[in-house]
């Protein structure tokens, strides 16, 4: 792991990203903060306008003299721009810690990775628990709707800002894939190569399904307020645990289920008749939504979700997916896993296709895993070779030094 570098030099001081202190909940956050669409606003696909908001990011690397080796690292739902260090709150190694570093997969000593908080979340980016610059009050149910395609334009415009015309790849996995698809159809000219894992064209009707029973979860907790829980001095934490666990289920396979925990007793040789946690697993599903109400912030959660249910590339695009990528020059490598149920291959596949029906430049890849869709996140070895042999090729093509 490398620490964050600086940004690039040659900047006026006053718009140079500094390393800076962020203090959320009385945590210090460090690493990069920028404020963005100060000139011009950011418009969002719900109509609204978003001017000089904050974006939270760090980088990992240098960037080379011609700016070519930039490589943007999109997170999921529940990640954040903390990819590859400790994170500041659970003191974890960052989610891609295994992928991110001096002779890794994404290597630092090759290239310059960038990961950005994404619009709508709560590490530092705008988002409903950050302050409205209006009424000086946290956002809330205030802040507009946002999509993949707002997250997405903001991101370019953290781009603009560190002067990186071009992208020499752009990766991620979930909703970080559903991020590169939407950069290979918006700016298919700033995108040299595109790595989306574990995603599809649109979010199905089941995973809609399975985010409104998190958000009802959230909003069924009566410390949620209605939305005001930050101004009331209130956390709905207890609804936003619950909406954690029933997510949770969904990124592990019952494979993967069986053999951490099968029927296996949590501290005790028999049940208890009783409620308390009997099984290993009711106690790990327990665990993961507690830790994960010190991180995350309930109303991002709503806006993030539903962020992902709106994606759909074939609705923007006459309902023909393959008109997103009409003659695109961006190389693809698409990446699935075997045991993911919640983006099954067939999914996957369907980008494969769109990318064929206009002759795209792609590659794919079938991952053996029993890990489920949480399996990106894992350490696959034949993972890191397909990603890496891709990234080696995609860089000769580039010109880049090996």
């Amino acid at each position: 792991m490398t620490a964050p570098s600086t940004p690039p030099a040659g900047q006026p001081e006053s718009q140079t990203a500094k390393q800076q202190d962020r203090r959320t909940d009385g945590i210090i956050l460090p690493g990069h903060r920028v404020q963005l669409a100060r000139t011009e606003p950011l418009h969002l696909d719900c109509g609204v306008e978003l001017s000089d908001f904050t974006t939270a990011y760090q980088t990992y690397g240098t960037l080379n003299a011609d700016r070519s080796n930039a490589i943007l690292v999109c997170h999921a739902l529940t990640g954040d721009q903390f990819a590859a260090e400790p994170h500041p709150i659970t003191g974890k190694n960052g989610w891609w810690d295994m992928m991110i570093g001096p002779g890794k997969t994404l290597d630092t000593e090759r290239y310059f990775v960038i990961c950005a908080n994404i619009l709508g979340g709560c590490m530092g980016t705008a988002g409903p628990r950050e302050i409205n610059p209006a009424t000086g009050r946290p956002w809330s149910l205030d802040f507009p709707v946002i999509t993949i395609g707002d997250m997405v334009r903001a991101q370019a415009l953290l781009l603009d800002h560190l002067e990186i015309e071009k992208l020499f790849a752009v990766t991620g996995g979930s909703m970080g894939g559903m991020q590169v698809l939407e950069w290979a159809s918006l700016f298919p000219e700033r995108v040299f190569a595109a790595m989306p894992i574990a995603c599809a064209v649109r979010h199905s009707s089941q995973n809609i399904a399975l985010h409104e029973v998190g958000r009802q979860a959230i909003m069924a907790d009566p410390d949620w307020c209605g939305g005001d829980y930050l101004n009331q001095g209130k956390r709905p934490h207890r609804g936003l645990a619950v909406a954690r666990m029933a997510a949770h289920i969904s990124y592990l396979s019952e494979k993967a289920m069986h053999r951490k925990f099968g029927r296996r007793l949590q501290n005790r040789r028999s049940v208890t008749y009783g409620f308390d946690a009997d099984f290993q697993v009711e106690s790990y599903l327990r665990h993961q939504g507690i830790t994960f109400v010190d991180r995350f912030d309930a109303n991002s959660y709503l806006y993030v979700t539903r962020a992902m249910d709106y994606f759909d590339l074939a609705e923007k695009h006459g309902g023909v997916v393959a008109n997103a990528f009409r003659d695109t020059p961006v190389r693809f490598c698409i990446i699935s896993f075997t045991s993911d149920w919640l983006f099954p291959t067939e999914e996957n596949r369907e980008i494969v296709h769109a990318l064929n029906a206009v002759a795209a430049n792609v590659s794919f890849a079938e991952i053996e895993s029993d890990g489920g869709h949480d399996s990106f996140l894992l350490d696959k070895p034949e993972f890191r070779r397909v990603l890496g042999g891709f990234l080696n090729g995609a860089a000769q093509h580039r010109g880049l030094p090996t």
